[in-house]
């Protein structure tokens, strides 16, 4: 059996964004709009932070979970794959966190 990678995410997703809407929640909150999309979003982000805060690993375990698939959702409302993310992950990480953060300034 092979390891689940987010890529495998993403391909579901955009498999459910075709389905019926009443079989699948990915498709009812795709046709909500990206700020619904958004929404969502920010709540399972929000619960991670209180699981993170409360010290609660099985918690911060699960709503990961969820702020991940959310936010892939999130791209995918907005037409944005993840390779765009990676992308931009792999030219932020080509120098250190502090160049990186000074380079955003201005």
């Amino acid at each position: 059996m092979s390891r689940f990678k987010i890529h495998d995410l993403e391909a579901l997703i955009a498999s459910r964004a075709a389905a019926n809407a009443q079989a699948s929640y990915t498709k009812s909150l795709l046709e909500k709009g990206p700020a619904r999309v958004a929404k969502k979003f920010g709540e399972e982000a929000v619960e991670a932070v209180i699981a993170a805060a409360e010290g609660d690993r099985a918690g911060l375990v699960n709503e990961s979970a969820d702020v991940i698939y959310h936010l892939l959702v999130l791209l995918k409302s907005l037409d944005i794959p993840l390779a765009d993310v990676e992308g931009e992950l792999q030219r932020r990480t080509a120098q250190s966190g502090h160049e990186e953060k000074a380079s955003r300034k201005g």
